[in-house]
Order: C-alpha cells, then sequence, then structure tokens
C-alpha cells in the first residue's frame, strides 16, 4: 500500500500538471460516471493530503476523494509540458511504485484508449490521469471532507500538526505499538514500512504497549517519523538507512541497502548481527530486530 509520502508527491503532481484547468473527468469502467458527471468540465482548484487520503478540490466546490487502499495506482501521461511521474501507485503482488517514462511522444493527440479497469479518468489539454483500483473513489463536500480528516491522527508532513496530538493518541492505549502506529486516527500516513522501520531506529519493541512509551520516547519516534517521510517526498522512495549501516556510504542507498528490517527476515542486523524476524502482527508482516529492540513480552 503507497504510504503517506507518496500520497503527498500525487497532490503535488496533481498541482503541477492539472491545477486552474478545467479537467474533463469520466469512468470508462463505469462505477465511478455518476461521480465523475459532478465535476467533469470544472477547474482544478487544489489538490491535498492527509495521510494516505487524497483530496482534489474543484471550482464548484466539491472535493474528489481518493484512497489508493492495497491495489489502486494513478497512470499519467500527456505532451512535453505534462512533467511528472508516470505511475504512482501499488499494483497487485508488486508493492509501492512510481516509475518514470522516457518522455513525452513527439505528437500528442489526446489520452490513450483506457486499459483495464480504469475506475476514473482525468483529462486536460496537456494530458491525463487514469485511476485503477482504488479502495475509495467518491466526490464529496467541503463538510465531509473536513469530517474524513477529523477522524485521523496528525500527519507527520504537515507543518502545522501537533507533535503532543501524537504523543496523547499512543500513550492512551494500552495496544501494542506496533497496532498503534499503523492506526490512522494515531497517526496518520504510516504504513508498515515506516512503522517497521521507525520502531527499529527507535530501539522500540514493536509488542510494547503504547501506554508504556515515556513523552521523550513518543516525540522522538514523531521526529523521526517526520523526517523520514519528508525524505520520501523528496527522494520518491523510501530509504531509512543511515549512511554509516550501508554497504557503500557514498552515494544513494540501494534497494538492497535501503531498510533495517522490513523484508529482510533471516538476514544479519545491520547494527547488532541478530537475524531479523518475520512475525504477523493485525494481519500485516511485522519486520523487528530481536538484538535492537527486544520481543514480545
Amino acid at each position: 500500500m503507497p504510504e503517506g509520502h507518496s500520497i503527498h508527491r500525487l497532490a503535488a503532481q496533481f498541482e503541477s500538471v492539472f491545477a486552474g484547468q478545467a479537467l474533463a473527468v469520466s469512468s470508462p469502467q463505469g462505477r465511478f460516471a455518476a461521480g465523475a458527471a459532478l465535476i467533469d468540465g470544472h477547474k482544478l482548484e487544489t489538490a491535498q493530503a492527509h495521510g494516505k487520503q487524497l483530496f482534489l478540490q474543484f471550482s464548484n466546490a466539491l472535493i474528489l476523494r481518493v484512497h489508493l487502499g492495497l491495489y489502486g495506482a494513478w497512470d499519467f501521461g500527456g505532451d512535453s509540458t505534462f512533467r511528472g511521474a508516470s505511475s504512482i501507485g501499488a499494483p497487485r503482488r508488486v508493492g509501492e511504485r512510481e516509475t518514470y517514462d522516457g518522455g513525452a511522444p513527439a505528437v500528442y493527440d489526446g489520452p490513450p484508449a483506457p486499459v483495464g479497469q480504469v475506475r476514473a479518468r482525468l483529462v486536460s489539454d496537456h494530458g491525463w490521469a487514469d485511476l485503477r483500483g482504488p479502495t475509495a473513489c467518491e466526490v464529496i463536500t467541503e463538510a465531509e471532507r473536513d469530517a474524513v480528516v477529523g477522524k485521523l491522527g496528525p500527519d507527520p508532513l504537515h507543518p502545522h500538526s501537533d507533535p503532543e496530538q501524537f504523543v496523547r493518541r499512543l500513550t492512551a492505549k494500552g495496544s501494542a505499538a506496533g497496532t498503534l502506529l499503523m492506526d490512522q486516527s494515531v497517526v496518520a500516513g504510516v504504513g508498515n514500512i515506516y512503522r517497521a522501520e521507525s520502531l527499529f531506529r527507535q530501539g522500540i519493541s514493536p509488542w510494547a504497549p503504547g501506554k508504556s512509551l515515556s513523552e521523550r520516547q513518543t516525540l522522538d519516534l514523531w521526529r523521526d517519523l517526520v523526517a523520514l517521510l519528508a525524505d520520501g517526498v523528496r527522494d520518491g522512495r523510501i530509504v531509512t538507512t543511515r549512511p554509516v549501516h550501508r554497504s557503500a556510504a557514498e552515494g544513494p542507498a540501494s534497494p538492497a541497502d535501503a531498510h533495517y528490517v522490513y523484508q529482510r527476515q533471516g538476514l544479519a542486523c545491520r547494527v547488532c548481527g541478530t537475524p531479523v524476524r518475520l512475525e504477523d502482527m493485525g494481519g500485516r508482516k511485522l519486520y523487528w530486530c530481536p538484538g535492537c529492540q527486544g520481543g514480545p513480552a
């Protein structure tokens, strides 16, 4: 599932290539036809993200809300003025992706014929965006948008988010910290990778009850999430390792060096050498190092 940094990058891309333009909105698949008709022909004013939720605000005061879920993805294309990622999302069995094409076509004469189950298509004079496989795709009012955001926890990528709100929500419950970080009402935008990696980096056991964590531990965890997600927005990928723990300290991290524990089960911990473990927690795969973090109580 795409994590919060990808949705913020999506919002930035929509602002860059569509903001201020009237869009033709359709639903080639048909499932979103009624919603598409409500915003068809209206200008996109802003694109915003909160956690894993994307909100596209149109000039008629309606908002397209999209949650990609496990399998949703946006594909983009257009002429030479239409720049950015060609695809952002999480295709089945592959995991989060962000890919770039080799350049704009020499002659642009509109979007190609829809391929597969395209839930929504947005088209401007210079390019297009196709949405496939989202968990949610609906047109809502501003009040409904506010209600959705009101149920979510603070977003580490929002500069005005209140760290104390994160502290209160995380430490108020006796559930495992690893479970709470995946709860979007506690913190918005954290998924399986950032969950595993941030807990490792802070030396916190995934099984530690939230209420057992000190304010300092929780604030340090928040600050680390802010930094890690901001790096993800900047780089378009999740890299959590420090240069000293990579095979090559200079240059960008290779895919094999990008993470401390995520998908490294059975391999030696980069810090202490203990084999990284894999367990199920709340129906999701959890990766952790028993040497650096401890284990179940």
